[in-house]
């Protein structure tokens, strides 16, 4: 009865099944050539697709070349400005990287207070829902007027754009946790902390890095906002320069180079995904793999 009643208590979330006589569990590493090859090759596909598409478009004249310049003339005229182009998409990393990492730990520590206080979720819950729905191109102007037109506006329109999806993602995977796990570590006489460092924060991780990939593409827009609206720097000043003198060809660069910013930015954190929760990577890859079969 004893037995019985111990194994009763015991989640199956804790307790994998025992692997039969038979089979054998091997570990496999999260970074495979083949499994990053497999993974790439679709939307590499895609991009030779559409560029091909684009030089095609534009080799047979169907669009006047001050609207849709060639890829040609995009590639040479980012080659002839690389200084200059590289100059200001340093300025705009080094302030999407510092916006999205404040709102990184803000919104987490948000996202805790919240899960641990109910009445303070009611209270502060809308007032973010809020500020989400506000356009930040709205409001950037006033963050010059606070601010000045130094770096400090743009970073705060970044941590604006990047601080939602980490709240939401936070909170839902803090709330994830099985309740018998949970019931488990109070009989057991864990302490909230001890509970938290060990149960709810390792099981939030999944949920928690998808929103930090969503954060991390809207830090970049942020900081691109913050920089329409007023700055001598950045990618975004970029932008408004090629757009007023019709440089359409300095415009696609500048726009290729911030959708790469956003690009390495996602790669870095899905590394780092795979590095702090290497069962849940290789998981949702062994699902794939028998969806696809």
């Amino acid at each position: 009865m004893a037995v019985t009643a111990s194994a009763g208590l015991r989640p199956s979330s804790l307790a994998p099944p025992p692997a039969s006589s038979g089979t054998r569990r091997t570990w496999r590493p999260s970074f495979s050539p083949r499994r990053t090859a497999s993974a790439l090759w679709r939307p590499i596909a895609l991009v030779v697709a559409l560029t091909a598409a684009w030089w095609a478009v534009t080799e047979a004249d169907l669009v006047a070349p001050y609207i849709l310049p060639s890829p040609a003339d995009t590639w040479q005229t980012t080659q002839e400005n690389a200084a200059y182009l590289m100059q200001h998409t340093w300025v705009t990393t080094w302030e999407t990287v510092l916006g999205f990492i404040i709102a990184a730990v803000f919104g987490v520590f948000v996202a805790v207070v919240m899960m641990y206080s109910v009445n303070l979720e009611k209270t502060v819950y809308p007032l973010i829902l809020f500020a989400q729905v506000i356009p930040k191109i709205a409001i950037a102007p006033l963050f010059v007027v606070w601010l000045g037109f130094g770096p400090s506006p743009k970073i705060l329109v970044a941590v604006l754009m990047a601080f939602f999806p980490i709240v939401i993602s936070g909170l839902a995977g803090l709330r994830s946790v099985d309740p018998e796990i949970l019931e488990l570590t109070s009989t057991m006489g864990a302490s909230r902390v001890k509970t938290f460092m060990k149960i709810r924060f390792p099981a939030s991780l999944p949920q928690l890095m998808s929103g930090l990939k969503v954060a991390a593409t809207l830090a970049v827009t942020g900081a691109v906002v913050g920089e329409f609206v007023g700055a001598n720097e950045g990618l975004g000043y970029v932008i408004l320069q090629a757009n007023g003198n019709v440089d359409t060809a300095m415009l696609f660069a500048a726009l290729i180079i911030m959708s790469l910013l956003g690009i390495v930015l996602f790669a870095i954190i899905e590394i780092a995904e795979k590095l702090l929760i290497p069962w849940h990577s290789s998981r949702r890859t062994t699902s794939s793999a028998s969806t696809a079969a």
